[in-house]
Formats: C-alpha cells, sequence, structure tokens
C-alpha cells in the first residue's frame, strides 16, 4: 500500500480516478446504510410491541441509546483518529461492526428489547468512533483543492445510505416477520462488504504519535478548547454547524407529523416527503463541491441559509392552506405503493418541491463548514477537531428532541397546527443569514 508520506499531492491521482478515495466512500456508504438499518428494525420492533402488547412505545428510549454514545465517545473517537494511523481505525472498525452484525443475530433470535438495545448502543459506538477517522483522513490522503468535491460526494452517499437504509428495513423485515434474526444476515453482509472496501484506503501518517489518553479527552480535551478560544473563526464554524444539526433534528419528525396529521396524508406519502429532502441534500452537497473550486466557498452558506430561511416560510404556509381549504385529503386505502409516488393535490405537490429545496439548500450550506472544520486545525488536531464538532453536532440534535417535544406540546395546548414550528425554525436560521459572512479561504496545495 503506498503511504501518504512518502508522496506528494502532486503525485496523487485526481480525485475521480483514485481508488483510495472511492475505497472510503464505499465504506463509509455501507456504515451508514447499516446503522440505519439495524436501527429502523428496532425501531420497527418496538412500534410492533407496543401495539400487540398495548404497552407504551419505546422507540424514544431506543433513539436515545442510538444517540447516546456519539455524545459520550466522538472525544475518544478524536483521541484514537490522531494517535494512530487513520486506516488503521478505518479498518479496526469495520471489523468490529461484522462482530456486531452477529451478536444483532443473537438479539434477534431473543425476541427481546434489551439486547437489540445493547447492540444498537454497541453500533453506535463503532460509528462514534469511526467518524473522525473518516472525516480526518480526507485531507491526509486527498488533495487540498478536491476536498469540496470529496466533500460533496462523502455527504451525498451518506444520505442516501440513511435514506435506503431506513427504506430497506421494512421489506426486510416483512420479508421475515417470524424470524427476525434472518434479517442480520443482511446487515453481516453489508458490514463484510464494507469491511473488503477498507482495505482500498490508503495509508496516511500518524497525525501525533503518542499522544497521551487523559479523560478530558471523552469531552473537548484542553488543546482542543485552546484553539478554538484563540481561532474565533473555527469557532463559529462548530457553533454554526451544531445549529444546522439542531434545525434538521428538527425538521425530521416534523415533516411526519405534518404530512400525516396536518395533511392528512398516508404513511407512504409521508415518506416520499421526506426521501424528497434526502434527495434535496445529495444533490446540494455535489452541487456545493462542484462550485468550490479550490477554496471553502462561504457564499455558498449564505446563500444555503437564505434558501433554508425562504423555504422554511414556504413550508409554513403550505401549513395554513392545508387541506381545510378545499384540498384533497389522502389516506392509506387511497393509494397503493407505486400511486403514492404522484402528488395528488396541490399541498402535496407543493411540499414534495419545497421539501427538495429545503434538502438542496441544507447541501449547500453544510459542505463549505465541514471543509472547514478539516482543512483549519493544525493536522496533530485535526481527528480530535473532528470529534469535537460530532460531539456538539449531536448535542445540537439531542437538544433537537427536546425542544421538538416541547414545541408539540405548545402546539397541542394553544391547537396551533404544526406547521407554526417551520416559521420558528427559520427564525433560528435568519441570524445566520443576516450576520453570517466570513470570507472565502483558498485551499492550500501543499504536501499533508
Amino acid at each position: 500500500m503506498t503511504e501518504t508520506e512518502s508522496t506528494s499531492q502532486a503525485e496523487l491521482p485526481s480525485l475521480y480516478h483514485d481508488s483510495s478515495f472511492w475505497g472510503m466512500t464505499f465504506t463509509q456508504f455501507w456504515g451508514a446504510f447499516n446503522d440505519n438499518l439495524y436501527k429502523q428494525l428496532v425501531l420497527l420492533f418496538c412500534a410492533q410491541q407496543a401495539l400487540k402488547a398495548g404497552t407504551e412505545d419505546q422507540q424514544g428510549i431506543a433513539l436515545a441509546v442510538f444517540a447516546l454514545p456519539f455524545v459520550l465517545f466522538s472525544g475518544l473517537g478524536g483521541w484514537y483518529a490522531d494517535r494512530h494511523t487513520k486506516r488503521t481505525i478505518v479498518i479496526a472498525c469495520k471489523v468490529a461492526e461484522i462482530i456486531i452484525a452477529l451478536l444483532a443475530m443473537a438479539a434477534f433470535f431473543t425476541g427481546q428489547l434489551l439486547p437489540l438495545l445493547v447492540v444498537l448502543g454497541l453500533l453506535s459506538t463503532q460509528s462514534a468512533i469511526f467518524g473522525p477517522a473518516k472525516y480526518g483522513i480526507l485531507p491526509e490522503m486527498l488533495r487540498s483543492d478536491d476536498l469540496p468535491q470529496a466533500n460533496g460526494v462523502i455527504q451525498m452517499t451518506t444520505f442516501i445510505a440513511i435514506i435506503f437504509g431506513m427504506a430497506s428495513a421494512g421489506f426486510v423485515k416483512q420479508a421475515f416477520p417470524d424470524a427476525l434474526w434472518k434479517t442480520s444476515y443482511f446487515c453481516i453482509a453489508i458490514a463484510v462488504v464494507g469491511t473488503i472496501s477498507s482495505f482500498w484506503v490508503r495509508r496516511t501518517p500518524v497525525a501525533h504519535p503518542g499522544l497521551p489518553f487523559r479523560w478530558s479527552t471523552l469531552g473537548i480535551n484542553p488543546e482542543t478548547r485552546t484553539l478554538l478560544l484563540q481561532d474565533r473563526r473555527l469557532l463559529s464554524v462548530l457553533l454554526i454547524s451544531s445549529v444546522f444539526w439542531f434545525v434538521g433534528g428538527i425538521v425530521q419528525p416534523l415533516v411526519n407529523i405534518f404530512g400525516i396529521k396536518q395533511l392528512h396524508l398516508s404513511e407512504s406519502r409521508t415518506s416520499l416527503m421526506a426521501a424528497c429532502m434526502g434527495v434535496g441534500i445529495s444533490l446540494g452537497c455535489i452541487a456545493a463541491g462542484r462550485v468550490s473550486h479550490k477554496r471553502v466557498n462561504f457564499k455558498l452558506v449564505t446563500v444555503g441559509a437564505w434558501g433554508l430561511v425562504l423555504c422554511l416560510v414556504l413550508m409554513s404556509g403550505i401549513g395554513w392552506w392545508g387541506p381545510g381549504d378545499g384540498l384533497e385529503t389522502v389516506t392509506e386505502s387511497d393509494a397503493s405503493l407505486w400511486e403514492a409516488f404522484i402528488p395528488l393535490n396541490a399541498a402535496e405537490w407543493m411540499s414534495r418541491t419545497v421539501l427538495t429545496l429545503v434538502g438542496f439548500f441544507a447541501g449547500l450550506f453544510i459542505v463549505p463548514l465541514q471543509v472547514e472544520l478539516q482543512t483549519r486545525p493544525p493536522k496533530a488536531q485535526k481527528g480530535r477537531m473532528i470529534g469535537t464538532m460530532n460531539l456538539i453536532n449531536w448535542v445540537g440534535i439531542v437538544l433537537s428532541a427536546f425542544f421538538f417535544w416541547r414545541l408539540t406540546a405548545v402546539c397541542n395546548t394553544l391547537n396551533w397546527p404544526m406547521s407554526h414550528v417551520f416559521l420558528i425554525l427559520a427564525l433560528v436560521m435568519l441570524p445566520i443569514a443576516l450576520f453570517y459572512h466570513p470570507r472565502d479561504e483558498a485551499l492550500s496545495h501543499e504536501a499533508p
């Protein structure tokens, strides 16, 4: 395997001809796919158990179990990424994924929720360790001016994996309704494929050999705190990224409630609205990578922020104009799965269109922030900085769950439509659109 330390950036292959880049892309794609396939299988299991037994739905507990390791262990993942070569961490995490998939088979075989939750926690812990190596290795193994496009592809394939991983769970579960342990065959196969592709990843030098472990490693370590206090631009990028994931954490469940309860759409039609958002994000990520030629293009962050504000306001407006104003409602029996692809009223047409644009502007918004967090920190701190980014982003996601719960309660108490929450989110994004305008930054073309 050719090592990056003996290869200057001028000698590296172009992005789309770089087998190492595609190895990393396929590896993280199958990892995200597996995470969301298994998570959705557990959520469906929780929903089915609640329906059969007439007990409280435990999906909230499952989501908390999935989120908590990202808060607890992202810092540890950043330490590993700086202390060891990131290729080794990538491969080790994929091997661990195979073991966890085997444990998932045993957990499903028991038919009990607790073993499934234990495996879900292990899977998200593995992902928390994997994340800093996944993003931190890109500036080490690729040419600097390829980073915007590389991040566009990585973000696009990540969101595609999330969408198809969650969607596949229903089909897999339906294929084995009385033998859920057999669904683990798919998780094991996907983990094996991802492990094989991880060996294509180019070896990179260790960023900080001999970096000692301290308990502060589990949070934000002193060196990273000092760097963030000294570099306010980097701190602002980190906080803006967390706000983005906070808003995204509310939008996802909001679309579900908006479609089913306010527009009276079927579950399949509501899922297609969410899928439109995923398609838009993928397109936005690719567009951001294409436009950001050899620089961190913060103009895209401004365009993305204003686009999100406008589209969120439009979604609130669609809610005002919902089925109560003469628009046809659609129940589950109104359409088959394939017929559900065809919108049957203006509100559904507009919702799908606007949510696609929400996703597109979200993609434009997040890619430059991701590139800045990869390239701006010193080489010896990149892994820990990305671990900190993951930690802060997941804090935003966890907070979004609390705020969504409270906003739902307020809307129910005041008898407000849930579409009001879109307007609140637009107000959250508005200060970023108005006041966050950092200068673009050229990407240096130097050896890593």
